[in-house]
């Protein structure tokens, strides 16, 4: 638990990516509107959970003004509103808001990890602030003993997933495993599950339901109980 709040620290000053240390630190100062009045994090989003997790939810990164305002994962924007009520229904989740740092919000038996944590302008990150942010992902992997199933929330997490995955050794198969919601794959010691991002470009057009997502933590529940 200690090595992966030192791990965790040191994300929280990586200067790795200098584009997206600029664009935090300028959303941190200009804000939106709503938030005037608040304290922009503007830095590095560590990741946070339960260190015995059997689960990891891996995104893509920090909305810029969600976590990159609150300072944790999927907190304070569109997509932790959508996210945490699965997390809850799921049992992964004490409760089903997560707004701020302080609001009560724990995890049970998940963490969550991003493959880039700054927030990217655009939501994209390069392939190269992609691959400067993996070290920490492969970290995590090691320092995680009980995880089984890996949850990637969108291509470019699922993407990030097999990469990191193929650097520490775990066999990918050929052909190589494609990204479609709600697929499913045995790779190593891990089971791989697919959904889409729930991003509000996925929810607010129906291509990711509540249901549909449901559907998936069914899925990581079911992939726990094969252990």
């Amino acid at each position: 638990m200690n090595t992966l709040d030192k791990l965790n620290r040191t994300i929280l000053t990586c200067q790795h990516c200098p584009r997206l240390v600029a664009h935090c630190q300028q959303v941190a100062r200009e804000k939106r509107r709503a938030f005037r009045d608040e304290m922009y994090w503007g830095k590095p989003v560590p990741a946070v959970g339960d260190p015995l997790a059997r689960v990891l939810l891996v995104g893509l990164a920090p909305g810029a003004h969600g976590a990159n305002r609150t300072g944790r994962m999927f907190t304070g924007d569109g997509s932790g509103d959508f996210l945490t009520p699965a997390l809850y229904r799921a049992g992964f989740a004490n409760q089903p808001t997560s707004t701020h740092v302080g609001d009560g919000l724990q995890l049970k038996d998940l963490y969550i990890i991003a493959t880039a944590h700054c927030a990217p302008p655009d939501n994209k990150p390069t392939p190269q602030e992609i691959a400067n942010c993996r070290p920490y992902f492969i970290q995590h992997l090691k320092l995680l003993k009980y995880l089984r199933v890996i949850v990637a929330l969108g291509k470019i997490a699922f993407d990030g997933v097999l990469a990191t995955l193929d650097e520490i050794g775990v066999a990918i198969p050929s052909p190589r495993p494609t990204f479609a919601h709600g697929a499913q794959y045995d790779l190593g010691k891990y089971i791989l599950i697919t959904s889409y991002h729930p991003s509000r470009q996925n929810t607010q057009t129906g291509r990711l339901t509540a249901a549909m997502l449901d559907e998936v933590f069914k899925r990581v529940r079911e992939g726990l109980i094969q252990e």
